[in-house]
């Protein structure tokens, strides 16, 4: 890796942490801590990062990030609502892996009751949620602590969960557009996010509406990848995120929206979106790249939308014929 590479690495783990051991940056650029000392020497010149003792800090020691205490306040009862909603969609003797963050912590108190249930992680706030739940078993990744999610990362996590097959992965993180899909600011916690989806047959992204069109640096899930999102309903104001909703649906994602006015058609907890404002959930779309066919995910489809009449079941076949 020449220089100019090395130190634009550095700046982006930087940016995306707020502050980096100079023993991490050695061992993701793959060089010796002296040239990272001396790349941050040279950075730290031209006012881009400011050195602290054994690490890299930005200037003035400010992140992008928010850490879990200011996290934790946010959108609270729009969390609350996705976690019960996704919480249904787990089954009794069900092996699934769940990230870290806050939605995937509420996730997981209401996993505690989910009988012969096991729960993969690198997220200490999941893992001690369910660590009294009886019959559910918890397993842990390696790696390294990162204090400002509790969540283990780096190499030890991503290894620990090689050669791992389990039925649904449930992850969160800090923007959802329809073009890149799902990121976080983190690099390390990406990588770990994207080791979470190669041990998953399915990937549900649970994300409230302030995340839906915020892109952020690091790239975890590509949207091709994202079997279904749970989200909340957007505040009528709210454009930007309704129309990234219609494009999610639009490239074959499952869209199940919670906490809205219930429908005809609609379980509590799932709503009917207003029309024209969002997209149908759970309904296949026209080129929809997924055939789940008629297992757990479409008995939970008829579970969460309920039978629809036969002619409105017509209707609806005659509408999507005509798009």
């Amino acid at each position: 890796m020449f220089a100019a590479e090395r130190r634009q690495l550095i700046l982006e783990m930087v940016r995306a942490n707020g502050a980096v051991s100079l023993r991490e940056l050695a061992r993701v650029v793959q060089t010796s801590e002296v040239t990272v000392r001396r790349d941050v020497r040279a950075l730290e010149a031209e006012g881009l990062l400011d050195r602290r003792h054994g690490g890299a800090v930005l200037p003035g020691g400010f992140t992008r990030e928010s850490g879990f205490p200011q996290k934790s306040h946010l959108a609270t009862a729009e969390k609350t609502a996705i976690a019960d909603l996704a919480a249904g969609l787990v089954e009794e003797g069900e092996a699934i892996v769940v990230g870290a963050g806050t939605t995937t912590q509420e996730l997981a108190r209401r996993l505690a009751r989910v009988p012969g249930l096991t729960v993969v992680t690198n997220s200490l706030l999941v893992a001690q949620a369910l660590a009294h739940a009886n019959r559910v078993e918890v397993v842990m990744t390696g790696g390294t602590l990162r204090g400002s999610n509790y969540a283990l990362v780096g190499s030890g996590a991503e290894q620990s969960l090689q050669g791992l097959r389990v039925s649904r992965a449930f992850l969160s993180g800090s923007g959802l557009t329809a073009e890149r899909g799902l990121s976080t600011s983190n690099m390390l916690s990406a990588s770990v996010d994207r080791a979470l989806v190669q041990a998953a047959a399915e990937v549900v992204v649970l994300a409230d509406h302030t995340k839906l069109g915020t892109d952020t640096m690091f790239q975890t899930v590509p949207t091709d990848v994202i079997t279904r999102l749970v989200t909340d309903e957007p505040p009528g104001h709210d454009d930007r995120a309704a129309t990234e909703l219609q494009a999610l649906a639009d490239q074959g994602v499952q869209i199940t929206v919670a906490g809205g006015a219930a429908g005809p058609n609609s379980a509590p907890g799932a709503d009917s979106v207003p029309a024209g404002r969002q997209p149908r959930r759970d309904v296949p779309l026209p080129g929809q790249r997924r055939n789940h066919g008629a297992g757990p995910g479409q008995q939970l489809r008829s579970a969460l939308l309920g039978e629809q009449p036969p002619g409105e079941r017509a209707a609806r076949v005659a509408d999507l014929r005509r798009r």
